[in-house]
């Protein structure tokens, strides 16, 4: 079956959601997402999920949970797998891609596909100081609306 025909899938993504507007934070294990996160909670978002994200197509959206296993935890390296406030069926508005290469000035990226539908995409280095102002910045300029 096409990845654009699915209804969900589970995908390897951290997520926090900013102003009810979730952002998924997707890299290779050790690429910061948890640490991203972690900081973009500090900074007012709330968690969603950590390392792995349930999304599912609904009306045209998508809405992210975590699986049931890990809901409310998020490991903090260092510290272990704590608990924290945490949101669900929160809707998709950004997909920040951490492997992919960043460049100073990109050109406009594609969209994603997840369970059929687009998300835009941008590309971070999640360990830079910055990177989590970045992404809030990313999701006024380019993200989707909340619903």
């Amino acid at each position: 079956m096409s990845a654009s025909l699915l209804s969900s899938e589970t995908l390897h993504a951290s997520c926090v959601a900013k102003d009810g507007r979730a952002v998924l934070i997707s890299g290779r294990s050790g690429s910061g997402k948890s640490d991203l996160a972690l900081r973009l909670v500090d900074r007012g978002a709330v968690l969603v999920s950590d390392d792995y994200t349930v999304v599912r197509r609904v009306s045209g959206r998508l809405l992210a949970r975590a699986p049931a296993n890990i809901e409310g935890r998020m490991e903090v390296r260092g510290l272990g797998i704590l608990p924290f406030p945490h949101e669900s069926d929160m809707p998709v508005c950004l997909f920040v891609d951490l492997n992919l290469e960043v460049v100073r000035m990109p050109e406009p990226r594609e969209p994603i596909w997840i369970a059929g539908v687009q998300v835009p995409v941008v590309a971070l280095n999640a360990l830079e100081a910055s990177a989590p102002i970045k992404v809030e910045v990313a999701l006024r300029l380019f993200g989707l609306p909340p619903g």
